[in-house]
């Protein structure tokens, strides 16, 4: 029967120590991993080569020279590193610009825009204007904002509804524009 003599039990074997390992040690790993990266895919991979390495050598597992949670994590950190040293070797690719030198753009509108907009808050009121900082210049979410503000989530929807309403008219009683009535 091919495939069932020694290599194949080594194979069986190897597997069999990876998952242990991994039953054992894979959450410890994945949240060192987790916290030196600080990305949980690379983190992932990282556990996923330190399993790969224990399955390699695993007598660097059972040689009696500490823990093998420890020689694990060692390995993880060891991965990370050699990562990020790769990286800083390597100066990052640079896509090819175009021939011609681009033309800067007259970033005039995007001021005035800016500015018009900085008075409009200005005009709103103290409970508006929170509302609408916490919401779209902070990016929180209505439960978020009504956290930070101390109101109900209700109030944040109704006074973000009032600001955006009140900062439309301001902007078109300022460029002239006349809604007909409802």
């Amino acid at each position: 029967m091919a495939g069932s003599g020694p290599v194949r039990r080594r194979e069986v074997a190897g597997e069999a120590l990876v998952r242990s390992i991994f039953e054992e040690h894979g959450r410890a790993m994945l949240a060192y991993a987790t916290q030196l990266t600080r990305d949980r895919a690379a983190a992932e991979d990282v556990v996923q080569e330190a399993l790969v390495r224990a399955w390699r050598h695993p007598d660097s597992l059972v040689n009696g020279k500490g823990s093998v949670r420890g020689w694990l994590l060692t390995v993880v950190r060891n991965i990370v590193t050699d990562t990020v040293r790769a990286r800083k070797a390597r100066p990052p690719e640079v896509p090819e610009g175009p021939t011609e030198s681009a033309v800067e753009r007259d970033h005039a509108d995007q001021v005035v825009n800016s500015i018009v907009v900085t008075d409009a808050l200005n005009r709103l009121s103290t409970e508006h204007r929170q509302v609408l900082e916490q919401v779209y210049l902070r990016g929180s979410t209505v439960a978020e904002a009504a956290q930070v503000l101390g109101i109900p989530p209700g109030t944040v929807k109704s006074r973000s509804y009032y600001a955006l309403r009140a900062l439309r008219d301001l902007a078109e009683r300022r460029a002239g524009v006349e809604r007909p009535a409802s």
